[in-house]
Parts: structure tokens; sequence; C-alpha cells
């Protein structure tokens, strides 16, 4: 049987995989895992709940707000907020738990409910697990004034933006930049903090109506943010995703700067400013191979994990690391926060820029990024890419001809029903072919 959970929480078509009775049994279930050690204590627990503006947010966050409070929880309802902001209003008020509704980059039909322990980190794969087996369990209900109350929380967006404040190593005087909100959760909060820390600011994807979120606009569509830089004669871009845990990022003269990218400029900032621990970077095996290289000439060591932003933050807290992330933009500052934070990102990239009086440009030739072709190959079955042995030696053969000039990955998607065909070499048209050779191969062995 398929995990509950998948690499985010639990996502899918909004009303349909996604229901109002699956957010509320979600709910009472998380409710009496993760508030178990406030009842320990005579405490009754509390959880910081928020969501993106996308239109079924409306009905699953209040699915959810019933749930909890049915099972004895004080809920404090911060509404639309970025994922990140979730995260850190959690740990900033001694919340037991958070959850936030989301699909984050996915388009407006879905949604999901991802869930944050105290201290506003994401759940490890055995507590997941543990709720998803107390989904159908009968609890004995609380009643009178055992019951959870639900109060707003009108400060929650100042209170997230003055931690971003407190946080940015530099004013942004100078600088222009050109806000992407993905018509999503960052729409208000993103351009409102960049004023603050002293840009001059454009914004466009910042006028959310709960079905507009990621269409056309965000860190997965570009094209108008290029545009836009370029029309604005702007320093720089940023893109943001539905739920503002992502940040891209588009230089003068409306060129993409990615997530490796991003990472190797801040890399390089933070190593020399004396706050990059033990000089090492975490990202995982599908960030390019030139930012591994990059990073070694710089003299920061880079620790490779599995994809999913959750593996980057375990990675981390493990070896008490302060910078990690994904080629995607998940961008995480231990120091600063417990998951990915697109605005956070943002700001830390103009800081760099102002600090410098660099360009974006300039700052991202610290790493040349090898040609990579990623080709999501639908229609077959991703449960068995690890298991077919015929798949697995055409990998191979293929991994040894490029001998050691690039690579290749194959992977399921955690959040799509996909497989992820990734490959790396020393040209294009060479990636090409060898990501065209393998796509054959998982359809012909995969095909449902």
């Amino acid at each position: 049987m398929a995990r509950l959970f998948g690499t985010d929480g639990v996502r899918g078509l909004a009303n349909v995989d996604i229901t109002a009775e699956l957010a509320l049994r979600l709910s009472v279930a998380a409710a009496h895992v993760l508030g178990d050690e406030a009842r320990k204590h005579g405490r009754r627990p509390k959880a910081v709940v928020g969501r993106d503006p996308r239109a079924s947010g409306e009905f699953l966050s209040a699915a959810v707000i019933a749930g909890l409070a049915s099972a004895g929880v004080d809920v404090y309802h911060a509404n639309v907020l970025p994922t990140p902001a979730i995260a850190f209003l959690t740990a900033d008020t001694h919340a037991d738990f958070g959850v936030m509704l989301s699909a984050s980059h996915n388009a407006m039909p879905d949604n999901g409910i991802k869930f944050f322990a105290t201290g506003g980190h994401k759940l490890d794969d055995a507590v997941e697990d543990e709720i998803a087996a107390l989904l159908d369990r009968e609890w004995e209900r609380p009643t009178g004034a055992d019951v959870g109350r639900v109060v707003t929380m009108p400060d929650g967006h100042t209170r997230y933006i003055s931690h971003l404040l407190a946080v940015l190593p530099h004013r942004l005087d100078g600088i222009t930049v050109v806000i992407d909100g993905a018509h999503g959760a960052a729409s208000s909060v993103s351009p409102e903090v960049f004023r603050l820390a002293g840009a001059t600011v454009h914004e466009i994807g910042t006028e959310p109506d709960g079905l507009n979120i990621n269409d056309g606009y965000g860190s997965t569509h570009l094209d108008h943010l290029k545009a836009a830089v370029v029309a604005k004669g702007a320093d720089l871009g940023i893109a943001h995703d539905g739920d503002a845990d992502r940040c891209l990022a588009v230089d003068a003269s409306g060129t993409e700067v990615d997530g490796d990218q991003i990472m190797a400029i801040l890399a390089v900032d933070m190593k020399e400013r004396g706050v990059l621990a033990q000089d090492t970077l975490v990202a995982t095996v599908m960030s390019n191979l030139g930012l591994i290289q990059a990073m070694e000439r710089e003299g920061v060591t880079v620790r490779q994990t599995g994809v999913g932003d959750r593996y980057v933050l375990e990675e981390m807290r493990a070896h008490e690391l302060s910078l990690g992330g994904e080629q995607s933009g998940h961008v995480i500052f231990l120091d600063h926060g417990t998951t990915g934070d697109g605005v956070l990102t943002g700001l830390m990239l103009a800081a760099r820029m102002a600090s410098t009086g660099r360009s974006l440009a300039d700052l991202a030739s610290v790493m040349r990024r090898l040609p990579q072709v990623l080709v999501n190959v639908k229609g077959v079955d991703k449960t068995r890419v690890e298991s077919d042995a015929e798949l697995q030696e055409a990998v191979a053969k293929e991994e040894a001809a490029l001998a050691g000039s690039g690579r290749v990955l194959l992977r399921k998607s955690g959040t799509e029903p996909v497989v992820r065909v990734m490959v790396e070499a020393g040209d294009e048209d060479e990636a090409h072919a060898v990501a065209g050779r393998l796509v054959d191969v998982v359809k012909a062995r995969l095909s449902l």
C-alpha cells in the first residue's frame, strides 16, 4: 500500500484526493500524535494553521481547524501566509505544531496538507506514518470547556516580516527588483519586505483571486518576469512559487539564475562572512555538477542528499550545517529558519548584490552550469524504477560512456505520477541524446 504522505505532505487534486473529510480525519489524528507531549505535561495543545490563496484552501483549512478544535487543540488561524512563515510562527509562538494548506508550485486544482512539529520542523517519516495509521480510529471526544478554541492571528504577517528584516545582513538601498509572487502566498509579504529593506520594487503576479495561483507566473513560469526585468531596467527579478518556499532569480539581462547558482553565490557570501558552518553546503543529487565543481574551487565542501528539502534539512540538522537547498530554489538558512524560505533567499541574494556592488550575472559566474536535460516520463509505473534490471543496466551503460564528464539520474517523483530522467553532459546535444535513449527504455520497460 502506498504511503499517504509524499515528500512534502499529503498532496493531490482538491475535493477528489484531498477532501474535507480527509482533512478533518488527518487533523484529528495529527492532534493526537503531535499534541501528545503537551497533554503529558498537563497543557492543552496549540497549533498554528495557515494556507496559500487557492480557492480550495478555504474549505480545507476550515476542515483542518474543525478537526483540531474537536480534538481539544487551540488553533491560531494565521490565514494566507507563506509556508516558511507558518514554520516560523510555529516556533515563535511555542506552538506544539503547525499546519499549512498548500500544493506549492502545483496548479490551482491541487492542494495539500503539511505539518510542522514543535519548533517548526518537518515531520520524520515515522511520525507521518503514525498519523496515517490513526486516520480511522474512533477517539473519545472532549466536551464543554475541553474543546479547542479558535482565534485569528492578525499579527502573523508583521511578526514574519520583522523576523526577515532582523536577519538581513545588509540593506537593499540602490537595488531595483521585480517581484513575481505567482499570485500566491508571497504576494503581499515579499514586495512589502523588500521595500522596507530599501529596495525599489516593481510587482507582477501579486493579485491572487483564488484561481490564478501559479497560472503563467512564478518560479515555474519565468517569461513574464524576464520581460519585466528588462522593461523596467531592474537589477534583478525574484520569482516565488505558490507557497513561497522557493526562489528563482533573473539577472538584469533577463537570464535565469537557478537554485544551484543562488546557492553558490550565497555559500561564497556566507564563507566570506564566516557564517557558513564547517564551510559546507548541502545539496541534493539533482544539483548540477557545475555546482560541485565551483564549490571545490571556492573551498566549500558539498554534501549531497536525496531529492526533497526535508532530506536536505535532515542532513543539515544532523551535522549542524547552516546552508542547504535544491536546484528548484528551495534554500534553507538553518540559523534563521527550519524550511526553505523563498522570500529570505531573495533578500539574501539582493543583499549580496548591495554589499558588493556587483551585478547578479557577475556573482552567478562563480559556477558554470553543465548542460542538463530533465524529462518527466508519464504513463509509466514509477514504483518499478529501482527494481527493473534492464533499466538499471541501461543507466549504468550510459554513465560509463560519459566517463566522469557527466552523469545520469533516474528517480520517481515524490509529488507527481512520473519518472524523472536527468542527464548532464559536456554539451547539450550529447545530454539530449543520452536522455532520449533512456526515456525510450523507461517507456519500454515501465509502460502501464
